[in-house]
């Protein structure tokens, strides 16, 4: 497992942050304090507080730097 964070202060950050993920089978989980929730639904991300920093874990063993040059943009 690897966990980097992200932001996702906008809108379109959340829609486009779900599609990339979306294309992979790894699970992706965000925390933030005690909320562990499904980084691929969109309706979760929209019950975190985005204002702040998220942590983002990857649960991949393979093709993890694959998906982290995808997350580029939205790593801090």
């Amino acid at each position: 497992m690897k966990t980097v964070k992200i932001s996702l202060n906008s809108i379109d950050k959340v829609k486009s942050f779900v599609n990339e993920i979306t294309k992979y089978d790894y699970d992706f989980d965000l925390v933030s304090g005690r909320y562990v929730i499904d980084a691929k639904s969109i309706m979760g991300i929209f019950s975190l507080d985005l204002s702040k920093p998220i942590d983002l874990n990857i649960h991949a063993e393979d093709g993890v730097e694959e998906v982290l040059n995808v997350l580029k943009p939205y790593m801090i």
